[in-house]
């Protein structure tokens, strides 16, 4: 598994915890990296995705809401609207080409939430790329 698949992978599970648990960035991405068995390369780029997510996760919440058609923000789940927080950072980054980005957060829906999850979230980030400029 490629160090920046772990690392979206570990920032989704940061993200996700921050939210549960209603506590701090920080202290979810401490809990994630706490593992011997990352790199510093795989953390780092971990740590800037979620910190980025999760500081801008009232706008990305937004654009999450906009593009749900039937969907309220409320019942979409936890992991997925984490996944879904953490795609869509990522594409704002412009770092990565969209289809990896896209790619990613379905293939971690599959492993972490179900299929029916990773079709709704590659409609939604589809959604989210054919309305950019």
């Amino acid at each position: 598994m490629g160090k920046r698949n772990t690392s979206r992978r570990l920032a989704m599970q940061a993200l996700y915890q921050a939210d549960m648990a209603g506590e701090d960035i920080e202290t979810a991405l401490d809990n994630i990296a706490q593992s011997d068995e990352f790199i510093e390369e795989t953390i780092s780029f971990a740590k800037k995705l979620a910190r980025g997510a999760w500081q801008d996760r009232n706008e990305l919440d937004k654009s999450i809401a906009g593009l749900s058609v039937d969907w309220p923000l409320d019942r979409i789940g936890k992991v997925d609207r984490s996944i879904l927080r953490l795609a869509i950072q990522e594409l704002r980054m412009k770092e990565t080409p969209v289809s990896v980005v896209i790619n990613e957060a379905v293939e971690i829906a599959k492993k972490y939430s179900g299929a029916e999850a990773a079709k709704f979230i590659n409609g939604i980030l589809g959604a989210y790329v054919r309305q950019l400029p």
